[in-house]
């Protein structure tokens, strides 16, 4: 079974209740759910979470929601929550401030992860060209090794070119926040406590990381666009023309 988890909090600190923010018309939450349902490789889909507003919002377009503590201190931890009872194998964690994915990338990931027995996780990346972006802190950046396999992410700009002028024709990679785990690691990983680097940068894929844990980066189809404050909202709507 390949589970698909869309943890969703309404006290989100830049954009409190944006899982339930009007996007043409539909909460974003259905925007994604509907999105994640129509992937051809996710058995099931559910919402994991900590708000009866968003659980009720989910039950009225007829998704599936499951409630999750609000003293859990991540996504990850929801996704986790979500998932411990069922007997998913592969659990994907969809963010759901993440309107725009389409759901050949969550079926690309899925098929990335199956595609290499030595990775334990799986994720996206979008390759940018040009400054748009590069020094954006809300912008995770993700290095790799030349076969995908994760060396780093960062707020940062990374890597660093030494001259401003390299910066107007610059290639750097996006990361898109989408994961699949394998059942066993996502088990292990929510034990583990903050690492140093994932506190730094706020990033808790830096945990899995400073574990040694082999995180392969794909490269995704298309790009998209967060949803962290009411501006971001106004740009997706000016995307999909709501």
């Amino acid at each position: 079974m390949i589970l698909g988890v869309i943890p969703a909090r309404y006290g989100s600190t830049r954009f409190p209740g944006k899982a339930l923010a009007r996007l043409g018309g539909k909460p974003m939450i259905q925007r994604v759910w509907e999105r994640a349902k129509a992937a051809k490789r996710l058995d099931r889909v559910l919402v994991a979470t900590d708000d009866e507003r968003i659980r009720d919002a989910v039950k009225r377009f007829g998704g599936d929601a499951v409630m999750t503590s609000p003293e859990l201190r991540s996504g990850t931890d929801r996704v986790w929550h979500a998932a411990k009872e069922l007997r998913a194998q592969i659990v994907i964690n969809i963010q759901g401030d993440e309107p725009l994915l389409t759901p050949p990338m969550i079926d690309g990931l899925v098929d990335g992860l199956r595609r290499e027995p030595e990775a334990q996780m799986a994720t996206l990346r979008y390759r940018m060209r040009g400054p748009e972006g590069y020094e954006d802190p809300n912008v995770v950046k993700v290095v790799t090794d030349e076969k995908g396999w994760a060396l780093y992410f960062s707020r940062s700009p990374v890597p660093a070119f030494r001259s401003s002028r390299d910066l107007r024709s610059v290639v750097w990679y996006k990361h898109i926040g989408l994961y699949a785990y394998r059942r066993d690691l996502l088990k292990q990983f929510v034990t583990w406590p903050p690492s140093a680097l994932e506190t730094a940068e706020n990033l808790e894929q830096l945990r899995a990381l400073e574990r040694g844990v082999r995180i392969k980066v794909l490269d995704s189809p298309q790009n998209t666009i967060g949803v962290d404050t009411p501006q971001d909202l106004k740009r997706v709507e000016a995307v999909i023309g709501a």
